[in-house]
């Protein structure tokens, strides 16, 4: 029940419901890869899935079918996402730098 309130809380659906969850035409079922490969998929996307020591996190099985599903627009909702626009993220970057530098 922990694990469930977390993943709703988290991606809006439960492990049960991700798994229950239609699959697009084409589905690689990476959910279901070892977790190496998992981790390694999941940085290529931008998240990383590992503990300090790069080895992927002990509970990933338990979060991987909802996050991927929610990552992939398929079902549920991503907790954060970050800005896909690097330029967006420099200007915001230099104008709170800007507003910094003139409160001085």
């Amino acid at each position: 029940p922990e694990i469930d309130a977390c993943t709703t809380a988290l991606f809006g659906l439960t492990a049960d419901e991700a798994e229950a969850a239609p699959r697009p035409e084409g589905w690689d079922n990476i959910e279901n890869k070892a977790p190496a490969v998992q981790a390694a998929a999941f940085e290529a996307e931008g998240w990383d899935v590992t503990d300090d020591k790069r080895r992927p996190l002990r509970v990933l099985g338990h979060f991987s079918g909802p996050l991927w599903l929610a990552l992939r627009g398929v079902a549920g909702t991503l907790p954060y996402e970050a800005e896909r626009d690097p330029s967006a993220a420099l200007l915001s970057k230099l104008e709170a730098d800007a507003k910094r530098f003139l409160k001085r």
